[in-house]
């Protein structure tokens, strides 16, 4: 507490006491950085993108930057449609959203841990003959082939699945197969999923929901892998 006096006609009068000086102090303001600005995200996707225990908000971190990106893009343009993300984003530059796609990809956080999906080791077998072997019989390719032998995904536009819940993929697979959640043609999502039953999706969905982090989380790069069918979301050479 700083008191500030003056001298009046011989007498000592006590003009005002100030905190802090003379003048109020300015508020603190917050650091002008993407970790502060991000942390608009953290209810849903964690302080590091890493998820939460809720079943329907996606780990973001160490996905590649160019998917986030692509999602992002989605969300401003009501390709995918969740009223918050649509709102947030709605008057964001696409300059803006290359920043977020790649602060979140630049991040390495644990998985956060979530109850395993209650099913029977032959729907889990099942699910892991798909994500591994695929199924050529019905046209349905293995998920490894395209995102990566340890499901990290691949540079620069091919998510990583690992750390997703259960619950949340399955919606995912029937919003690619019913059109609700669309990607630049040919979507090959849409696609893969037009071949998959219900238990094939719950079977994949359980499987992958259990599935441990590698140790080294990052996407393969770009290349790595030859891709079973052509994605308009993954660039062409």
């Amino acid at each position: 507490m700083n008191c500030r006096l003056t001298l009046m006609l011989g007498s000592i009068v006590l003009v005002g006491c100030l905190p802090g000086g003379a003048h109020a102090q300015q508020p603190e303001r917050a650091p002008d950085t993407m970790a502060a600005r991000m942390l608009a995200c953290t209810p849903c996707h964690g302080p590091l993108g890493q998820g939460t225990h809720d079943d329907y908000f996606p780990r973001l971190a160490g996905k590649p930057s160019g998917y986030l990106y692509n999602q992002l893009l989605a969300f401003r343009e009501g390709r995918r449609r969740y009223p918050p993300m649509n709102y947030l984003l709605e008057f964001l530059h696409d300059d803006y959203l290359h920043e977020i796609a790649d602060y979140f990809a630049a991040q390495r956080p644990p998985l956060v841990p979530h109850d395993p999906p209650t099913v029977s080791k032959d729907v889990m077998a099942h699910g892991k003959d798909l994500a591994t072997k695929g199924d050529p019989k019905r046209s349905i390719p293995a998920c490894v082939s395209c995102h990566g032998p340890s499901l990290t995904g691949m540079e620069p536009a091919i998510p990583g699945l690992i750390g997703l819940h259960a619950r949340y993929i399955i919606a995912q697979l029937g919003a690619f197969r019913y059109g609700t959640r669309t990607a630049p043609s040919p979507d090959c999502m849409q696609i893969v999923t037009g071949h998959l039953t219900a238990e094939d999706a719950n079977a994949l969905a359980a499987w992958l929901s259990v599935q441990p982090a590698s140790p080294d989380p990052s996407p393969v790069p770009r290349g790595s892998l030859t891709m079973p069918l052509q994605c308009g979301s993954e660039p062409s050479e």
